[in-house]
C-alpha cells in the first residue's frame, strides 16, 4: 500500500511495539505530527515542556520497562536540545531511538533556516546515526535502528529525516520484527573453563555487579550465582536493584561514596568477579591500587571494556544472563564461612551513619524506603541527593533506580520520572532531586500536571550546589565560588503555580505525614525538604585515591585531633 513517509514512521513504530512517544513539534517535523493525529488512537504522544525533557523521558521509559524509548524533535534547536539526553543514554547503555526531521533535500547544506547536521553531531554519542534522504530507505532504516539499539550492548540511535521524505509516498510492506537474539557467539568454552576454575579455587571471592546485569535481565541469575558460590555482592551506582539489598550477601555500593565494607571487601578479596561493570573511575578510585590482592574475572557483552580500565586475569565475552546461566549449571555449591563472617563483621563495624537529630537527606530517604517497602521506582538527578538515595533506599528489584551514572546529568530526574510513570502507570514513581538540579527541569512539572501523573518529587533543598560545595569544603579550602543558591525562588509557589500540590518541611516529625499523604494521594506532589547547607555524603574516597582509604566524618574529626 502507498503511504507517506510520515505514515511509514508511525507504522514502523507500531510494528516495533511502541506505545508511547515523547516529543515536541516544529516546522520540519510537522508532517509526522500530522500523521500522529491520524494514529492518535493507536499510539500515545507525550508533549514535554522541552526537547531535553523528551529525551530524558524516553530514557526513563526504557530504563524502567526494558523497552526501547522513543523521542521526536524538529530540526535545528529542537534536534540539538536532544543531545544531552542522547549522551546520557549512550553513557549508560540505554536503548533509545531519536527521530528528528530536517530541512528538505533541495535546501540541505545551504545553511537553511533551522538546518543542522544532527546525524553528524551525534556520531560520538550514538551506536548509529544517519540522515534519510529517500523515502524508499525509511522503513528499512527504522527497523535497523531498533535492532541496533537493542543488540549486544544497548544504546541510542538517531535517525534524521529530510522534510520531503516525510511527505513523499512509497509502497509500504509490513514486517514482523525478528526477536532480538542474545549475544552468545562470543562465549568461548576455554574462557568459561578458566572462570569456573578460578571461582572454584577462590577462598575469598567477591562479586562486583554493574548495570549490565539489569540491562540483560539477569538479576535472578546473579542471585543464584552469588548464593551458589557464597560470595558477597557489591554494586555500582547503575546496578542499584540488580541484587536484593535486603539479602545478607549485599554489602552496599562500591567506590567514591560506597560503603567501607564494599571498598574494603574488594580490596581484601582474592577473586573479584565483575559482572556487567565497566570499572568507572568513580568505582575504582586509583586503578593501580584497585583490588590488587585479587585475580579478576570480567564478564561483559562488550569486548572493548575488557582491560580498558582494570586488567582482567580472565574474561568471558557475551550476554550476562546466558553466561551466568551457564556458570550456575557448571558450578558446585560452595561456602566460605570465615570470609562470610569477616564481611558480616565489617558490616556491623562500618554502618552508614548520619546525624539523626536534625532533618537530613538520609533521614528522608530512609523513611521513604520504609513507607514504600522498597517497591517504588526511584528517579534521581545528580549530586548529594543521588548518592544518599543509592545509599539509604533499600532496592529490592531491578529497574527501580533510574539515574544518570556515566554522564552525571543535572536536570535528568523530572523527565525520566515522566517516562517511568508512563511506562509503569500502576507503580509509585518518586523523583529525588536537589535545589540546583530541580531548577534545571522544573518546567516539566507542567507536563506532570497536564497528564495528571502521580509523581512525588522530593526536593532536598540545602540552598547550595551540594556536591560541588562538599568538594570545595574538603579540597578547595572552603572557597565557595558560585555554589551558593540563597536566592528568592519559592519552590512551593512555583509548583503550585504549575498545578501541583506542594508542601515545605523543615523538621523530622513532618517527614512521615508528608510522605504518607503524597503516596496515598496519587496526584502530582512536590515536597521541599529544607536541609543544612553543610551536610555531606559519607563515606567518601578522595578523587584518585584508594578505595580502601574511604573516610567518614568521624575519620576527619579524628585526624584533626
Amino acid at each position: 500500500m502507498q503511504l507517506t513517509g510520515s505514515q511509514i514512521v508511525i507504522e514502523c513504530l507500531l510494528e516495533q511495539g511502541v506505545d508511547t512517544i515523547f516529543g515536541y513539534p516544529g516546522g520540519a517535523i510537522l508532517n509526522i505530527y500530522d500523521a500522529l493525529y491520524q494514529y492518535r488512537d493507536k499510539i500515545n504522544h507525550v508533549l514535554t515542556s522541552h526537547e531535553q525533557g523528551a529525551a530524558h523521558a524516553a530514557d526513563g521509559y526504557a530504563r524502567s520497562t526494558g523497552k526501547v524509548g522513543v523521542c521526536f524533535a524538529t530540526s535545528g534547536p529542537g534536534a540539538t536540545n536532544l543531545v544531552t539526553g542522547i549522551a546520557t543514554a549512550h553513557m549508560d547503555s540505554i536503548p533509545m531511538v531519536a527521530i528528528t526531521a530536517n530541512v528538505a533535500n533541495s535546501i540541505l547544506g545551504k545553511d537553511s533556516f533551522q538546518e543542522i547536521d544532527i546525524a553528524g553531531v551525534t556520531i560520538p554519542i550514538t551506536k548509529y546515526s544517519m540522515i534519510i534522504k529517500n523515502v524508499e530507505d525509511l522503513a528499512p532504516a527504522i527497523r535497523k535502528a531498533f535492532r541496533i539499539a537493542q543488540t549486544g550492548r544497548p544504546g541510542p540511535v538517531l535517525l534524521d529525516l529530510t522534510k520531503d521524505v516525510t511527505a513523499n509516498k512509497t509502497e509500504f510492506y509490513p514486517v514482523v520484527p525478528e526477536p532480538i537474539q542474545r549475544q552468545i557467539f562470543t562465549i568461548k568454552e576455554k574462557d568459561m573453563d578458566a572462570a569456573v576454575r578460578m571461582i572454584t579455587e577462590a577462598k575469598k571471592p567477591c562479586i562486583f555487579a554493574g548495570g549490565g546485569v539489569i540491562l540483560s535481565n539477569a538479576s535472578e541469575d546473579l542471585a543464584e550465582f552469588a548464593h551458589r558460590i557464597d560470595a558477597p555482592v557489591t554494586c555500582s551506582l547503575m546496578a542499584q536493584g540488580a541484587f536484593d539489598q535486603s539479602d545478607p550477601l549485599y554489602t552496599g555500593m562500591l567506590g567514591m561514596h560506597g560503603t567501607k565494607t564494599s571498598n574494603l571487601g574488594v580490596s581484601e578479596c582474592d577473586l573479584l568477579i565483575a559482572v556487567g561493570a565497566r570499572f568507572s573511575d568513580r568505582c575504582t578510585g586509583d586503578p593501580k591500587t584497585f583490588a590488587r590482592k585479587a585475580k579478576v574475572i570480567h564478564i561483559d557483552v562488550d569486548e572493548a571494556e575488557i582491560n580498558k580500565n582494570v586488567h582482567a586475569d580472565a574474561a568471558v565475552i557475551g550476554d550476562i544472563k546466558v553466561v551466568l546461566e551457564r556458570l550456575n549449571q557448571r558450578l558446585e555449591s560452595n561456602t566460605h564461612p570465615e570470609w562470610h563472617a569477616h564481611i558480616q563483621d565489617m558490616k556491623k563495624r562500618f554502618p552508614l551513619e548520619y546525624d539523626t537529630q536534625k532533618l537530613t537527606g538520609p533521614f528522608v530517604i530512609e523513611k521513604l524506603s520504609e513507607l514504600t517497602h522498597g517497591e517504588a521506582v526511584i528517579v534521581t538527578d545528580v549530586g548529594q541527593h543521588q548518592m544518599w538515595a543509592a545509599q539509604h533506599y533499600t532496592f529490592k528489584h531491578p529497574r527501580t533506580f533510574l539515574s544518570s551514572g556515566g554522564l552525571g546529568t543535572m536536570g535528568y530526574g523530572m523527565g525520566a520520572a515522566i517516562g517511568a510513570q508512563f511506562g509503569n502507570p500502576d507503580k509509585l514513581v518518586v523523583n529525588i532531586t536537589g535545589d540546583g538540579c530541580f531548577r534545571m527541569n522544573l518546567n516539566e512539572i507542567a507536563t506532570v500536571t497536564r497528564n495528571d501523573l502521580p509523581i512525588v518529587t522530593l526536593v532536598l533543598n540545602n540552598h547550595v550546589l551540594g556536591m560541588v560545595r562538599q568538594w570545595q569544603t574538603l579540597f578547595y579550602g572552603m572557597r565557595y565560588s558560585n555554589t551558593i543558591l540563597r536566592d528568592k525562588v519559592d519552590f512551593v509557589k512555583v509548583a503550585e503555580a504549575m498545578g501541583a500540590k506542594a508542601v515545605r518541611i523543615t523538621r523530622c516529625d513532618e517527614v512521615v505525614p508528608a510522605l504518607k499523604e503524597a503516596i496515598d494521594g496519587r496526584e502530582p506532589v512536590v515536597i521541599e525538604c529544607v536541609i543544612d547547607s553543610d551536610d555531606k555524603v559519607f563515606p567518601m574516597v578522595a578523587p584518585g585515591g584508594r578505595i580502601a582509604d574511604a573516610f567518614t566524618e568521624k575519620d576527619l574529626e579524628d585526624r584533626k585531633q
